[in-house]
């Protein structure tokens, strides 16, 4: 059965279009994966998907009472809530039907027999509901939940504008899960998840029974969880069957078909244009330059396929540093309390190092406290007096300001063309560079942001989980550019595919944190 159909569906964003007769159907238990480069309009199609935008041109129509859950990138918390207080609300339905069923107790303290009968009969309707939903194990439900991903580290009772950008994400991914909708709608959710949960969420989705569409740049998890594919391109929405790997064995197919059918249709254009210019002058041959002018009126024309734009990613860098770029002595991190033991770290130069452990430990809190951004609960840093730092952050606020002012802001010496042909490079199109940042995917922000980072000589490269949002060939292409760097990085990242044959060492936070694992 569809649950979902789309038909026809056109929809353009400041003059550039983003998707074109695009139709899509999601049929009851079909695990959904929806993929694209940065930009294609993965999460455009979403909102379109879920009412938040209107499409231009075409149709979306929902079966009666489904319900849905979307997770997206810029959802937002309730403020002055506790992670427990948000987490309960995945049951709100339920507690007004318990408060509706207090109600009826309460009337029935002063009603007749025949009311008697009916607020009895209602309450055991709403009890049988209650039981059926597992109201009276929420707390069990929302704990097993919070533990598979890792909310239970940070603590129910935190409020949650105390949450940093991967928390908030994480607290909302556990609402969602716990309302269980007929349709689970998820953008990147593995961004900001650790090995750990990301296999807990593997595992979830893996067996559930209702239907889902993610999006999602990590292949080894698609592969797993996903049965289907739609490959956004080109403003188009191709769907094929199977995992990610069965896609990419079909799309070269179809690709090579293609260029193939273009090339022998250009051959035939050009023959038939050639007969008809030698041919239509002349009396006796009119007439068959005339049939061919009419074969060739008639003919549709194969689009030439086009070349996807692939960043390059290159890291400019400086004069050398000393043999050590940081030093830590008895170093204690943290924030109104200690989130490691007394740590003693050595860091040196040309060296590239990962830092990974599960998501709370305080791995974006060792970065910026090793960077002097925030000050340490004891102990203390020593930085290499030459060490000139490139910083990725993990989070940051985009602006209203367009990626050319952004990247213009920072590099006010350059010339327009500069700057355009710098962003370029990182495969962002001129649509992409005169968006403001705000509107831009996570993914093309992150390659604005780089992009900043490469065009400034540096020694050391500080990378906060930096492959969250990019797309697969930028994924690549980053990590063949760290790779070649010849001075020393130190990144942290969820992702071993990503760092394990780039990095000389592994600092696992886990071996010094404080807290129980």
């Amino acid at each position: 059965m569809s649950i979902v159909n789309v038909s026809h569906v056109s929809h353009s964003f400041g003059g550039r279009q983003i998707l074109e007769d695009v139709s899509f159907r999601l049929l009851n238990g079909e695990h959904v994966g929806l993929i694209g480069a940065n930009g294609e309009g993965k999460s455009t199609f979403l909102n379109i998907l879920t009412g938040k935008l209107i499409p231009e041109e075409g149709s979306v129509e929902w079966c009666n009472r489904i319900t849905v859950g979307y997770l997206d990138q810029h959802t937002v918390l309730q403020k002055g809530k506790t992670i427990m207080d948000t987490l309960r609300d995945a049951f709100s339905h339920l507690f007004d039907l318990e408060k509706e069923m207090m109600e009826l107790y309460e009337k029935m303290c002063d009603c007749t027999e025949d009311e008697m009968n009916r607020y009895m009969e209602e309450v055991g309707e709403i009890q049988d509901i209650l039981e059926h939903s597992g109201f009276y194990i929420i707390d069990t439900k929302i704990n097993e939940v919070a533990q598979g991903l890792g909310l239970m580290d940070i603590g129910l009772d935190k409020d949650v504008t105390m949450l940093s950008g991967g928390q908030r994400s994480k607290v909302l991914l556990c609402k969602l899960l716990l309302e269980n909708p007929m349709i689970l709608i998820l953008d990147e959710p593995t961004n900001y998840l650790d090995e750990n949960h990301i296999q807990w969420l593997e595992n979830f989705l893996s067996n559930y029974e209702n239907a889902f569409i993610l999006v999602s740049h990590d292949i080894p998890f698609l592969n797993h969880v996903v049965n289907i594919i739609y490959h956004v391109e080109n403003c188009v929405l191709t769907r094929y069957v199977g995992d990610y790997n069965y896609f990419l064995e079909q799309h070269e197919i179809k690709k090579k078909q293609l260029e193939a059918a273009y090339r022998k249709q250009q051959k035939e254009i050009e023959d038939l244009e050639d007969f008809i210019a030698r041919n239509k002058a002349r009396v006796a041959t009119r007439n068959m330059a005339h049939s061919r002018q009419k074969k060739l009126d008639k003919m549709e024309i194969i689009t030439k396929p086009k070349e996807k734009i692939k960043p390059e990613f290159h890291f400019e860098t400086s004069r050398t540093t000393g043999r050590v770029v940081f030093d830590t002595k008895d170093l204690v991190i943290g924030y109104q309390e200690p989130l490691s033991k007394p740590m003693n770290l050595t860091f040196e130069r040309n060296k590239k190092i990962a830092i990974k452990g599960v998501n709370g430990l305080g791995k974006t809190t060792l970065l910026k406290t090793l960077l002097g951004i925030i000050p340490s609960v004891s102990g203390n840093v020593e930085v290499d007096p030459f060490a000139e730092i490139g910083f990725f952050e993990q989070e940051e606020v985009a602006s209203g300001e367009s990626a050319l002012d952004y990247f213009w802001n920072q590099y006010p010496s350059y010339t327009n063309g500069e700057v355009r042909a710098a962003l370029a490079k990182c495969g962002l199109t001129t649509d992409h560079i005169e968006s403001g940042m705000c509107v831009l995917s996570g993914g093309e922000q992150a390659k604005v942001r780089l992009c900043v980072i490469m065009n400034r000589p540096c020694n050391v490269l500080v990378l906060d989980e930096p492959t969250n949002h990019l797309d697969v060939d930028a994924k690549e292409e980053l990590k063949r550019a760290v790779k070649e760097y010849k001075q020393s990085v130190l990144l942290v990242s969820h992702d071993p595919d990503f760092y394990e044959d780039i990095v000389d060492e592994v600092w696992n936070l886990e071996e010094w944190t404080t807290k129980i694992l």
